[in-house]
């Protein structure tokens, strides 16, 4: 005679995002990317000589992974 087999939950494991995990880090980088490539940034960065904010980012971005 075999025993029988009982499985146990001990809690449920949530594996949906809410709507708010999504979107916000979205808006965020869509504002932030929006707020970089802006002709108001572009203009000033020119006007003064320096190389323009998303430039620097794309800099920064390839010297952080070595290329």
């Amino acid at each position: 005679m075999s025993a029988g087999t009982k499985h146990r939950t001990y809690g449920t494991v949530q594996t949906r995002l809410p709507w708010w995990g999504l979107v916000l880090p979205a808006v965020a980088f869509v504002t932030l990317f929006l707020l970089l490539s802006s002709p108001a940034s572009a203009e000033s960065g020119t006007a003064a000589g320096a190389t323009g904010s998303l430039e620097r980012v794309v800099q920064f971005v390839q010297h952080t992974l070595g290329g």
